[in-house]
């Protein structure tokens, strides 16, 4: 049972890789490529909070439910920080890569953004957590 229960957590992991790596790639493509109104600004800033939920996942692959309002309180986190300019207080607003990755302008409307992501996620969670649930009540086993 122990061995099924790994083989299990393996294959999740393998899952979120592979998820993580597509979003990430996704991610990469929308900051480089598109310079619209709504994909980059909207759709990059939701996207954001579930390729950090991947990430999290390949390492932690269960037993953290809460784990969608974790990310999103460190993405909101990063948000703030940009508010107290953080990136110029450390004195790297002349690197491209750090600035863009930690930001540089703080705007709300980037947490309303993660905050759609959480709920996605957090509807995720429910469901898978709901599924299992109900599967080990009716008896079945939860492991493909």
């Amino acid at each position: 049972m122990r061995a099924m229960k790994l083989l299990y957590k393996n294959r999740k992991r393998i899952k979120y890789l592979i998820a993580f790596a597509i979003l990430l790639l996704v991610e990469v493509l929308i900051a480089l490529y598109v310079h619209d109104e709504f994909i980059r600004p909207y759709v990059g800033d939701v996207l954001v909070v579930i390729v950090v939920y991947c990430f999290v996942r390949i390492f932690v692959p269960d037993k953290c439910r809460l784990l969608p309002l974790y990310v999103f309180l460190f993405a909101a986190g990063v948000e703030v920080l940009q508010y107290f300019e953080l990136v110029k207080r450390l004195g790297l607003e002349n690197n491209t890569f750090l600035r863009g990755l930690i930001g540089s302008v703080f705007d709300m409307k980037d947490i309303l953004c993660y905050a759609v992501g959480g709920l996605i996620l957090g509807g995720y969670e429910f469901k898978n957590y709901t599924l299992s649930r109900d599967a080990i009540k009716q008896g079945r086993k939860t492991l493909p």
